[in-house]
């Protein structure tokens, strides 16, 4: 089965399913889903059943794949115009955009019914305020306005792990917001860390982040600073009893080599000093939830 495109794209079946798994951005899926993940084993001190684990997983791994449609839907001027992202498959002509659109919607839509069903209320308003949040708030009002775009947009990526805690417990508590806190301050220090690699894309695009509306000095000060608060923040869920040793000293390890890199890209200021930090905050927060389920298991 073949289809044609703009640009004169012949695709084939497979093309095809590759072209709407760029559209979801799988490894941002697959991070969002294991923060989810991680607050569902916290938050039933160890594994909770396997269908519910699994459904909620899949509820909220739709919800953020058609978020990401959408948001690539909406900002296919702006990536044509970035080197970075020009081959995306809106802008490159490997997929129509309403086409894109409907498959953004398509998703979100079956994840509010699929959590609605099958979970609960609670978590399906959760994971479809979660896609309001990043196409609305963010992409449409904050990202190409403002330069605290990330600042509050990245609430978004820091909602699923209240669709996971709301999944289990059908409630929301001040454990279940310590979760929140710690994703949305590393969203700044991580994406302002991108920024600063691809600042000539955002300023040839004109999209006010820190780098392009602040400068680059401004921008590694503020990740230095947002990342000693996260330090602080990490800390939080043994202080009040909800992890424990383990936990502690993997958290203060971690936070340690973010701050000692934030202080390295203020001393160096090259691009390989951003890749770094970029990478490692990505590698961070992966570790910092595994270390969270590991102790969470070992104190079941």
């Amino acid at each position: 089965m073949e289809s044609t495109v703009g640009n004169g794209y012949q695709l084939n079946l497979s093309d095809q399913i590759k072209i709407y798994l760029q559209l979801a951005k799988l490894r941002i899926v697959t991070l969002l889903v294991f923060t989810t993940a991680t607050a569902m084993i916290i938050a039933a001190g160890g594994f909770p059943s396997l269908d519910l684990f699994v459904i909620t997983l899949l509820g909220g791994a739709l919800a953020a794949a058609g978020s990401s449609a959408i948001n690539q839907y909406i900002d296919r001027d702006m990536d044509a115009r970035m080197a970075r992202t020009a081959r995306r498959p809106i802008p490159s002509g490997r997929i129509e955009p309403i086409n894109a659109l409907l498959f953004g919607v398509g998703m979100i839509a079956w994840s509010v019914v699929i959590l609605g069903i099958f979970v609960n209320l609670l978590a399906a308003f959760l994971a479809f305020l979660g896609a309001i949040y990043y196409v609305v708030l963010y992409t449409l009002i904050l990202k190409r306005n403002t330069v605290v775009n990330i600042l509050i947009g990245g609430g978004a990526g820091a909602i699923p792990v209240l669709v996971g805690w709301a999944a289990v417990q059908g409630s929301l508590n001040f454990e279940a917001f310590l979760l929140f806190a710690i994703v949305f301050y590393w969203t700044p220090p991580h994406s302002w860390a991108l920024a600063l690699l691809v600042n000539a894309d955002y300023t040839k695009a004109k999209v006010p982040m820190m780098p392009v509306a602040r400068g680059e000095e401004a921008t590694r000060v503020q990740i230095l600073l947002y990342s000693v608060q996260l330090l602080l923040i990490t800390l939080l869920p043994a202080l009040f009893g909800t992890l424990g040793a383990l936990y502690f000293v993997i958290a203060v390890i971690l936070g340690t080599g973010l701050i000692f890199m934030a202080v390295k890209l203020m001393r160096e200021a090259t691009k390989t000093v951003a890749r770094s930090t970029y990478k490692y905050s990505t590698m961070y927060l992966a570790l910092l939830f595994l270390a969270m389920i590991v102790d969470r298991l070992l104190l079941a």
